[in-house]
This record gives C-alpha cells, structure tokens and sequence, in this order.
C-alpha cells in the first residue's frame, strides 16, 4: 500500500471530468496517482454513494479535491476510511443535514441563477426527471469567464447537465469534521457566491485558504494555483 495518495478529481454541475484537464496534465507530470471519475450528476445521495463506491476500491489514501457541486459530493464521499483530506475549490462544503439550496439562500443568488435551463428527462418513474443545465449562449460568461474563447464554446456545448433534486438533497454527513479541509476561493466567481465560499471553509475549519483573481472554471485559468494547494495538502499526509 502507497503512502502517497492518490488524489481524486471530482467535477462539479454542467462539467464532467475533463474540466479537470489542464490540473490533471500537471499532476500526472508531477508523478502523481490521479484518478478523475465521471461523476452521473443525478443527485447527492448517489453520486456521493457512485465516488465512495470508487474511492473504497483505491488501495491506499485517497485526496478528494472537488469543484463546484462536486464539493457537495466529496463533503459525503470524504467520510470513507481511506480518505485523508479534502479540497475544496470554488465548491460548497455542506454540513450535516444541509442542502446545496439551503446553503445558496443563504448569501445573495450569483449570475448563474439567471441563466439555467431545465428539461425534463425520462426518469424510469411515474413523473419525468428534470435537468439543469446552463444557457449555450451565457455560459461563457457566468461559468467560463477567463477561459479561451474556443475552449469556453466547446465546454458550452457539451455540458453534463444537473439533476434539479440535486439542489435539495440533503448532506448525509460532512466529513470535513473528522478529516483536514483546504479551499480555494474564486474572487471573480459568478456561479457561487465568493462570500458563501468563504463562509463554507471558515466553517469546514480548512487548514488554509487560498484566493485567487479567477472565475469559476479557476482549473482552467489557473491551473497552477490549484495543482500548488493539491500538493500542498497531499504533503500534509507525510
């Protein structure tokens, strides 16, 4: 068994895991073991349960770093004995019994608000699902602000939409309260309010936090702030 983690990449909403890309580049040239699952999008409770499922299977420690929505989902998956630590970049840390929704109310609704768009889905029950994704037309500049034009249009346009129960699924747990937390804020983020990010690690009792002069896609637009506090908490097991 490595005593080095390795560190898990989970993506947030309206992503998937190749908005990880230019991070993942970086870490695997530094040696790294990175593992970036596609996280389905369908709901706390099963995503968190699909990356505890995946992260139980690691032979060793285990980095959960989680973007956006996908801190939501590392605040649950993180309880897995093997997880030694948790970054939180420009995401939501839950506590216990709170929801995305319930933790967004709480400061004033950033740009993205304004620009979803919901469809329903075939769910398989009696009542068709809905999704959420964010207007072509407007998500380069509420979500990808910064990035290459070229690049922000094709992220656009392949979107990995929401499930709008997501919003109102409640945190099973918070495992930031027995394992070290780390968070970076985006002071330019127009998908989650900079405030409630600072509210959230405050709370999470990070180790430290970082901000950056970035949107919300900051893995992009500065892929080395990130990759410096992923090594810097990977350190922190040695």
């Amino acid at each position: 068994m490595s005593s080095e983690p390795t560190i898990v990449l989970v993506h947030g909403a309206f992503a998937d895991a190749s908005s990880w890309a230019p991070v993942t580049r970086r870490l695997l040239d530094r040696g790294y073991s990175v593992l970036a699952p596609a996280v389905p999008n369908r709901g706390l409770d099963s995503d968190a349960a699909y990356v505890l499922s995946i992260v139980e299977q690691i032979d060793g420690p285990v980095l959960l770093v989680g973007h956006s929505y996908g801190g939501a989902v590392i605040t649950v998956a993180g309880t897995a004995d093997n997880v030694v630590g948790l970054v939180f970049v420009a995401a939501y840390a839950l506590d216990t019994g709170e929801s995305v929704g319930q933790l967004q109310a709480a400061f004033p609704d950033p740009d993205l608000a304004a620009s979803l768009i919901y469809a329903r889905f075939p769910s398989g029950g009696t009542e068709p699902g809905m999704d959420v994704s964010v207007d072509i037309g407007a998500f380069p500049q509420v979500l990808a602000a910064g990035v290459a034009d070229g690049v922000a249009e094709v992220l656009a346009v392949s979107q990995r939409p929401l499930a709008a129960v997501a919003f109102g699924d409640i945190a099973s747990s918070a495992a930031w309260r027995t394992k070290p937390a780390w968070g970076l804020v985006s002071s330019r983020d127009r998908s989650i309010n900079p405030e409630l990010e600072r509210f959230a690690y405050a709370r999470a009792g990070a180790r430290r936090v970082i901000e950056v002069d970035a949107p919300h896609l900051v893995m992009h637009t500065n892929p080395d702030e990130v990759v410096a506090l992923i090594a810097e908490a990977a350190a922190a097991r040695r």
